[in-house]
């Protein structure tokens, strides 16, 4: 159902370097978006960190969504790898009012989770966690109601947007702390986007059949995603902020918002406890409002645009 909220039915893929606070931010924000009236649907994509559920205050989803598309290619089910097999997921659009049972849970503030699955348990020969990129690309979470906003709290590093996960994000929120490697990962981040938007094709190769290199190409050109924004985090002191504000400047980044350094996430993660969103509250709210400032403003000038193209 469309809205026009400026979030609503938008997927924000959280992406970062190890360790810079993806998942931190990523409940505070569905925390802080819930608060303001939003349905909220949480969906982990990190096929190897735990913990996300507890940091929400639930239980993990007795069923991941890789079982419940029948497997991971690579232990004999049909899940493939976006990299070696393009093609979207078949029947990726799911309703929050007919979910299979035990396919998501609710928190104790409303917020969805589900789980795109986990790698550690899989044994020798499984650790490709490709089909678990093509959940993350393709999935979205729908409503009878209005449709919610879909965070994609995913895996450290580059190699997820690498396999095009982005074409399936509205927009990518990289979470940046205080070091080169997290400035650096915005920068490739935001020139991979802007590559995309402005017609870049993926490498095909390796493929071989030109169908798939046809499906490849189709995938890019009708990209969803409109920008990269950005997050600092665990910033220590206004110096820090200040250079990190400047680093990022350098590359056409502006960050949306910056989260202090708070002890109480540091406890919660350690005891395995549900995250409180009362000492970052007016930080992670202003994000919130940010983004939803931006996603508007992206809307109001397309649809201007468009009119006067036509």
């Amino acid at each position: 159902m469309e809205s026009r909220r400026g979030l609503a039915n938008k997927r924000i893929g959280v992406v970062g370097k190890g360790g810079s606070g993806k998942s931190t931010v990523s409940v505070l924000l569905a925390k802080a978006l819930r608060g303001t009236g939003y349905q909220v649907a949480l969906l982990d994509a990190d096929s190897t960190n735990v913990g996300l559920s507890t940091a929400l205050g639930v239980e993990s989803p007795r069923l991941t969504l890789i079982d419940h598309f029948g497997g991971m290619v690579f232990s004999g089910g049909s899940v493939t790898c976006p990299v070696d097999d393009p093609a979207s997921l078949p029947d990726a659009d799911l309703s929050l009012d007919r979910l299979p049972e035990g396919l998501a849970v609710r928190s104790p503030d409303g917020i969805w989770l589900l789980e795109a699955g986990k790698i550690g348990h899989r044994g020798p020969g499984a650790g490709c966690d490709g089909p678990i990129a093509k959940i993350a690309r393709d999935v979205r979470i729908r409503s009878n109601g209005e449709d919610p906003v879909t965070l994609v709290d995913f895996k450290a590093g580059f190699e997820d947007s690498a396999r095009g996960v982005v074409t399936g994000l509205d927009w990518a929120l990289v979470i940046v702390d205080p070091t080169r490697a997290a400035i650096q990962m915005a920068a490739d981040t935001k020139t991979m986007v802007d590559q995309i938007r402005a017609g870049a094709l993926p490498a095909t190769r390796h493929l071989e059949t030109a169908q798939l290199v046809d499906l490849a190409h189709s995938l890019y050109r009708k990209s969803r995603i409109q920008g990269v924004l950005c997050v600092l985090n665990k910033i220590p002191d206004e110096e820090t902020e200040r250079f990190l504000r400047e680093q990022l400047a350098e590359h056409g980044l502006e960050p949306i918002g910056a989260l202090r350094q708070h002890r109480s996430v540091t406890t919660a993660w350690l005891r395995g406890r549900a995250l409180d969103v009362s000492e970052a509250r007016n930080e992670v709210l202003t994000v919130a409002q940010r983004l939803e400032a931006t996603a508007a403003e992206h809307e109001r000038v397309t649809d201007e645009v468009l009119p006067a193209r036509a």
